[in-house]
């Protein structure tokens, strides 16, 4: 049976290890692991000699009234998944080893970050790319998974290695859900029953789009309209956004004549979700005017 994997709470350590492996793959996570998670060890195993983890929950990219104090962390359960999953080195760092006293240098991302959820969060997206931009000089991956239902997130770090000329190759990975269709979140665990079976109407909106979009439809109003009422027909929902964006540069478009990337947060109660999917024209051309 396997020792499970090894256990680094320090920088240093972690560059020892590093010094001694190549064809390193990174999954960087906040923890609380679920099905898409796996999901993404899964294709770091396939593609990498070894499989490094990163576990902290990164107090700068939540805002005053978010979640961090009462944040799931789960390590046991953590632990015993990394283990079945054959993760090679877990990196589970304190928030002083990685805000060492006296840091004060951060990563400021630019026009991706300051739309749909950086609009709604601000701030957010500086404390993601910093602890990101962290983590790649620690274990210096020569790649790091992160999953399509943080679509903003995933651009923004595409941005940041590109930009920034990091030598990682950043691999998106096809987001999870349950077989209703929600995506999985470590944020689920706070969903009452009713809120869980409410939760569905995220999946339902951007599929209410996208039958629109494949019917022709190519006016963005009318998608994010579709989208807002089928949330309003949800008494615990509440729309933050709704967007029907340019996939690349995340500006909201008047007409989807290309791909587009559609993607919302809601609140079902007290707890915020998001997500998202690519409209892909190649795959439905348009058939007739709208």
């Amino acid at each position: 049976m396997s020792p499970g994997p090894r256990v680094e709470t320090t920088i240093a350590g972690v560059r020892a290890w590093r010094a001694q492996h190549t064809n390193v793959g990174l999954v960087p996570t906040m923890g609380a692991l679920h099905g898409g998670h796996v999901r993404l060890l899964r294709q770091a195993r396939h593609e990498s000699d070894v499989v490094a983890v990163s576990v902290f929950v990164n107090p700068t990219q939540f805002g005053p009234n978010e979640d961090f104090s009462r944040y799931p962390r789960p390590l046991e359960a953590d632990l015993r998944i990394l283990s079945q999953e054959r993760a090679d080195l877990v990196f589970l760092p304190s928030v002083e080893e990685i805000y060492q006293p006296g840091s004060d240098t951060v990563v400021l991302p630019g026009r991706l970050a300051r739309r749909l959820e950086g609009r709604t969060r601000p701030g957010h997206f500086r404390g993601v790319a910093t602890v990101v931009a962290k983590l790649f000089g620690i274990v210096c991956p020569d790649r790091a998974y992160f999953g399509e239902k943080d679509g903003q997130q995933l651009r923004v770090v595409k941005a940041l290695v590109r930009d920034l000329c990091l030598p990682v190759t950043v691999v998106p990975v096809p987001t999870a859900r349950e077989p209703d269709g929600l995506a999985l979140s470590s944020r689920n665990i706070y969903l009452s029953s009713e809120e869980r079976r409410a939760a569905t109407v995220l999946w339902r909106a951007l599929q209410a789009a996208e039958r629109l979009w494949e019917r022709g439809e190519r006016r963005a109003e009318a998608l994010r309209s579709a989208m807002r009422s089928l949330i309003e027909t949800e008494p615990l929902a509440s729309v933050d956004y709704v967007s029907v964006a340019d996939p690349e540069t995340l500006r909201e478009l008047r007409r989807a004549e290309g791909d587009a990337f559609v993607s919302l947060a809601v609140r079902i109660g007290t707890v915020r979700l998001i997500d998202n999917l690519l409209l892909n024209s190649d795959e439905h051309p348009v058939t007739g005017e709208q």
